[in-house]
């Protein structure tokens, strides 16, 4: 053969080889391509199969989607906080002085040189049990510790309990198996299909495979305020912690928990918490679980080494020091009642250091006048330490005081109060976020509630229709409509419906139907199935990813609309929504015969009379369902909706009833009788609204109210320049009982209407119910915002204070007892413990100057201080309300918290418990025939005279704490009593102890064993309190006109003023944690851009590249960087050098820091609003979600 022919057939077999090659890859690509089709095919219709193993699997490959918390305080820290408490600290210090100076003995004890102050009543082997008294000091301090400290570790295991139930409540819809359900947030895994829907807050990040007009608000990452628009091909990226404002879709989750947008973030922060809190460990993470989830994240993004964790730099590490010292101690939220209590317990405080400090000086002052002036004595070296043993036992009896005086219970009693009525209210449907709100909800004089769903059942049923030219007053048979308008009513509501809505079989057979979704649009399904037809058919023929255009719900809208292609190329466009609005877009109407006429403008408002307005007076909400086609030449401009949703067909208007839950009613003339009260706020039409709060009582007929429509009120509150004027509102607000037609903007101008508002004497405390996403901004601006658990969207339950989880009225009613209680149970136990206070310093004081002694020793006061403290606080803070909280108005935001009947209460027992006191002290050894225990030496047995009265004291305080349940001047003080059992078991208890202390305590309590007789006495005198307090109750509090109201609220002047000072402080934290928190991401982005730069030299590798590439264009959103001659440094762009915000939005500079996510630059801005948090520190908020 010739070479050169032979070389040609060479090559061309070597051609056809490399095209065979080609061929093979080819189609192997193409295999790729086709399982991956069928792979996401499978997916968007199917899910993942729900297998646990595959969960499993895709849990330890990509993580939970769970970002752990911080790490709570454990016991031992608590404690450590509890030994921070000044007046303990003084007295350890002196029961230590004390316990060293009992095991000293002076030298010259024989001698008579140091007179009778160390001998005298020292029997053989007293002078030997002198440490007990130090030693008993010490052991009291450590009950009140441990005490102090398990209330606090319940407390925050209690709120973690809290915390972790509404984040299982969190549920998110993904298809598995085929079936569409709701699985915990937590649940969800990568490969999970995700049905994203308006109002849902994302909790993974995760590719858009199919949508309908998606909006998503990711100011929280980003900074922008604008909405996004998503679409599957341009820009499908969904990420955790955004929020969707419109629209609906599926979204394929790619990553879940740390490894999310949010949770990097989130990781970096506690990465810096830990960081700084423990010692630094170069080279090491500094959590093991961070470690962890980032190792995963690292094999996730196909090798690139891309740490979150900061770096250490010089001018960092600077930095960081000096922030460490400023930002040590944790600013903590106050709520009014508690900012009130802490202004009270700082004046008794007070009163009680001066008692304590001219305790101290008189025994001083008479010990040494006495010992070295009237006796003439001359201080010896050797009588050294008994001298200082006489005045460390002043001192300990002048701390004892302020112990006693200071009322460090108060807090407690707060927190324990809330804490329980908390744990209570998730029973009655309150599930509490913010705990202030319990309280506050005690003050609510307005609540703007929303209809649907709260006043009525939120069971829509179609009950009229209006179609073919007939008004049917009850559900048409199918042979009275004309086939062509059935089949085209069947077509617009199953079509132009959430695919998500749908009715179920009942559960219980003869039970009705179960509604699922959206409940308007289930009551149209209903309504076709009504009349014998069925939707199932219909959307299997025309799936949900064959809509071509969907124009979903929204406040603005008030109308659905939805586009279909026909078989002929065309298109048809079906729109529902408010009966008014949509028949004022359609030209055209189907009459009898099922076909198209003119339907002018007359005709409309001869409908609206004959049809809408009855329907409407029968409490029926009106929807209108229409049509258009529309020619495929040319194809539509679908952006322009105004154009698209015009010229409209009515099919046919329905009356949809939504009955008034039965006991609403009731529980408004409840809030009514109790002073609040209550105003409908609803988008349905203003006739329907006046029905429904006929029906509810919000309005009775022949009263004076005003009911308006949106736009009225607008007209009404603007002036000529269209703004705003509180003078304007303020004519409306108070005779006005419901706004109709509203949008989310006329609930949030009503509501700051109302609560700026200065026409009335005590500010309005204003309660507004919300559950949709534009609700967000009226839930944070009211005093309490309630989100509907079932109907509402996680943007309305992230703005609220108290999510109601049965959606219902009744259980608001039920909050507002509830708060009334937390307030009523704070003032029993102020009433019980100003009256300990008040006689304890006085007695001691007294005794003091007298006696030169205390007739109650530092181990017994402190008992009282626990009994007064710890105990009263949990007995009394614990009462369960009742009714007849309902029956008053509401406490005014600066009332006192004391008021004339609690003074008239406090002083009237204290005269009664100062008088058996000091008679007791001055003749009580006569008038029992013992041994008087005045002027005893130091190192005194106890005596059987004190011990009375320590025994005395304590059960008149045991009997005063049953009075103190009542504070209103009720007689019948043991009501209920036995409805609470914390309160019968702790006065037990404290009685039963009380025996053991008196009978058995001995040296360390000073007590003296009491025979029968003189319990019994004691007993007595405790019961006197009983019959004492119905004599209190005799006397008219106005015939008293020397007391005076204490515990006042601020004054108006004076509660800016405060709160003026807490924003300066707010601002103050929100610098530091900016400050802190710039040093974090300037670290972070150092590493990232130095590995980077790394990575950059690698290029030419595919996976390195599009991992490079991935990363940096999610900095692009989060940072906007330039480099400075070395990687090691990062300064932000001008914008932030400038902090100049895009023009039109003002903003403060700390608000960096939004919803515990760094605001990114994108569009040339650092700073910018979020959603949740449009006018407070968004610091704050960082805060929040980190607890």
């Amino acid at each position: 053969m010739d070479p050169i022919s032979w070389g040609e057939e060479g090559k061309d077999g070597d051609v056809a080889v490399r095209l065979k090659i080609r061929e093979a890859r080819e189609s192997l690509e193409l295999a790729a391509i086709f399982n991956r089709f069928v792979y996401v095919f499978k997916t968007f219709f199917i899910g993942l199969s729900g297998d646990p193993a595959d969960l499993e699997r895709r849990h330890q490959t990509f993580g939970q989607n769970f970002i752990p918390p911080k790490k709570p305080k454990t016991f031992l820290e608590l404690v450590w906080e509890a030994l921070q408490d000044v007046t303990l600290i003084i007295l350890e210090a002196a029961a230590i002085i004390s316990l060293g100076l009992s095991f000293y003995q002076p030298p010259g004890k024989e001698s008579e040189a140091c007179g009778n102050v160390s001998g005298g009543a020292e029997d053989e082997g007293e002078a030997d049990t002198g440490w007990i008294e130090g030693a008993a000091i010490l052991l009291s301090v450590v009950c009140v510790v441990l005490v102090t400290a398990f209330n606090d570790w319940s407390k925050e295991k209690q709120f973690r309990g809290l915390q972790s139930r509404i984040e299982q409540e969190q549920k998110f819809t993904v298809v598995r198996k085929g079936n569409v359900i709701q699985i915990p947030v937590a649940d969800m895994v990568v490969g999970d299909m995700a049905q994203v829907k308006y109002g849902d807050l994302l909790p993974a990040d995760g590719v858009l495979v199919q949508g309908n007009d998606l909006k998503i608000d990711e100011s929280s990452l980003t900074g922008e305020s604008d909405h996004v628009r998503k679409s599957v091909d341009k820009d499908p990226m969904l990420l955790s912690g955004t929020h969707v404002m419109e629209g609906s879709g599926r979204m394929l989750v790619t990553a879940v928990g740390v490894n999310s947008q949010t949770g990097i973030i989130f990781t970096l922060l506690g990465a810096g918490d830990v960081e700084e809190d423990g010692k630094e460990k170069k080279g090491k993470q500094p959590d093991g679980a961070v470690e962890n989830n980032q190792n995963k994240a690292k094999k996730q993004d196909g090798g690139v080494a891309m740490e979150m964790q900061p770096l250490k730099s010089a001018e960092g590490g600077e930095v960081e020091d000096r922030e460490k010292k400023k930002t040590n101690v944790p600013k903590k939220e106050k709520s009014v009642l508690q900012g009130k209590l802490t202004k009270l317990a700082v004046q008794i405080g007070k009163a009680g250091l001066v008692m304590s400090a001219i305790t101290v000086i008189i025994l001083v002052l008479f010990f040494v006048i006495n010992t070295f002036v009237v006796e003439g004595r001359v201080w010896l070296t050797e009588c050294t330490p008994v001298y200082i043993q006489y005045f460390v036992k002043f001192f300990i009896i002048g701390v004892t005081v302020l112990v006693v005086a200071v009322p460090e219970g108060l807090p407690l009693a707060v927190t324990i109060s809330l804490a329980y009525s908390v744990k209570k209210m998730m029973k009655d449907n309150n599930l509490v976020r913010h705990l202030d709100a319990c309280e506050t909800m005690g003050n609510a004089t307005a609540i703007c509630s929303d209809k649907t769903g709260t006043l009525t059942t939120n069971r829509m049923t179609v009950v009229q229709t209006y179609i073919g030219d007939v008004h049917h007053r009850v559900i048409p048979d199918p042979g009275q409509i004309n086939p062509r308008a059935l089949d085209l009513l069947v077509h617009a509501i199953a079509i132009n419906s959430a695919y998500t809505s749908k009715i179920l079989p009942p559960d219980v057979e003869g039970g009705l139907a179960k509604q699922v979704g959206n409940k308007t649009e289930c009551g149209l399904l209903g309504f076709v199935l009504d009349l014998q037809q069925d939707y199932a058919p219909v959307r299997e023929q025309i799936p949900e990813e064959r809509l071509y255009k969907v124009y979903t719900f929204n406040s603005v809208r008030k109308s659905m609309s939805t586009v279909i292609k026909l078989p002929d190329g065309s298109f048809r466009l079906y729109s529902k929504g408010a009966s008014e609005i949509m028949l004022k877009k359609c030209s055209f109407i189907l009459d009898a015969n099922g076909e198209p006429r003119t339907f002018r403008p007359r005709d409309r408002d001869e409908m609206v009379k004959q049809v809408i307005e009855p329907m409407a007076c029968e409490g029926l909400r009106t929807i209108c369902i229409a049509y258009r086609d529309l020619s495929c030449n040319p194809e539509p401009d679908w952006e322009n909706e105004a154009e698209i949703v015009t010229d409209l067909t009515c099919i046919t208007v329905v009356g949809i009833e939504d009955p008034v839950r039965p006991e609403v009613p009731e529980a408004i003339r409840k809030c009514q009788r109790a002073g609040i009260t209550v105003r409908m706020v609803t988008g349905d039409n203003i006739n329907t609204a006046r029905a429904i709060a006929a029906k509810c009582g919000i309005i009775h007929p022949g009263d004076d109210f005003i009911c308006l429509e949106g736009k009225d009120f607008n007209r009404r509150i603007r002036n000529e320049k269209g703004e705003i004027e509180q003078e304007r509102i303020d004519k409306i607000w108070p005779k006005l009982r419901v706004l109709a037609r509203s949008s989310p903007t006329d609930k949030h101008t009503l509501v700051k209407g109302i609560i700026d508002s200065s026409i009335t004497e005590q500010r309005q405390v204003v309660a507004v119910t919300g559950d949709g996403t534009n609700d967000g901004p009226a839930l944070k601006k009211a005093d309490v915002g309630f989100a509907m658990g079932i109907a509402g969207t996680d943007v309305a339950k992230e703005a609220s204070d108290i999510i109601l989880t049965d959606d219902n009225f009744s259980s608001i009613v039920k909050a507002v007892m509830w708060g009334r209680n937390v307030y009523d149970s704070i003032s029993k136990f102020l009433q019980f413990q100003l009256t300990v206070n008040v006689v304890a310093v006085i007695v001691a004081f007294t005794g003091a100057c007298i006696t030169q002694d205390s007739p109650l020793k530092a181990v017994q006061m402190l008992w009282v201080n626990l009994i007064m403290d710890t105990f009263a606080s949990l007995a009394l803070a614990t009462e369960p309300p009742t009714e007849a909280l309902l029956l008053r108005k509401p406490y005014g935001r600066n009332n006192p918290l004391i008021s004339l009947t609690m003074m008239k209460n406090i002083l009237g027992h204290g005269v009664y418990q100062l008088v058996i006191i000091f008679t007791l002290l001055f003749i009580g050894e006569r008038m029992f025939n013992i041994d008087s225990g005045r002027n005893a030496p130091l190192h005194s047995p106890p005596s059987e005279h004190y011990t009375i009265i320590f025994n005395t004291f304590v059960l008149m305080q045991l009997f005063n704490e049953i009075n103190a349940r009542k504070i209103h001047g009720e007689r019948n003080v043991f009501d209920g009593i036995f409805g609470n059992p914390i309160f019968c078991s702790i006065v037990l208890g404290t009685f039963a102890v009380q025996i053991v202390i008196v009978q058995w305590g001995g040296k360390p309590f000073s007590c003296a064993p009491l025979n029968i007789e003189q319990w019994l006495w004691c007993l007595f005198v405790g019961v006197g309190e009983l019959l004492w307090g119905q004599l209190i109750a005799t006397v008219p509090t106005e015939r008293l006109p020397c007391l005076k109201e204490a515990g006042l609220g601020l004054e108006p002047g004076e509660e800016e003023g405060e709160e003026l000072a807490e924003d300066e402080e707010e601002i103050d934290c929100a610098e530091r944690e900016l400050r802190r928190g710039q040093i974090l991401w300037f670290r972070g982005l150092n590493r990232i851009q130095t590995q980077m730069e790394v990575v950059s030299t690698f290029k030419r590798s595919g996976s390195f590249q599009g991992a490079v590439r991935r990363r940096s264009s999610v900095l692009s959103q989060l940072h906007d960087v330039n480099t400075i001659s070395t990687p090691s440094h990062v300064a932000l762009s001008t914008a932030t050098a400038n902090t100049s915000p895009t023009p039109g939005i003002s903003v403060p500079a700390q608000s960096l820091f939004c919803c515990g996510v760094l605001v990114g630059a994108g569009g040339g801005s650092l700073f910018s609003f979020c959603l949740r948090c449009p006018d407070r520190c968004g610091v704050e908020l960082v805060h929040e979600r980190a607890k």
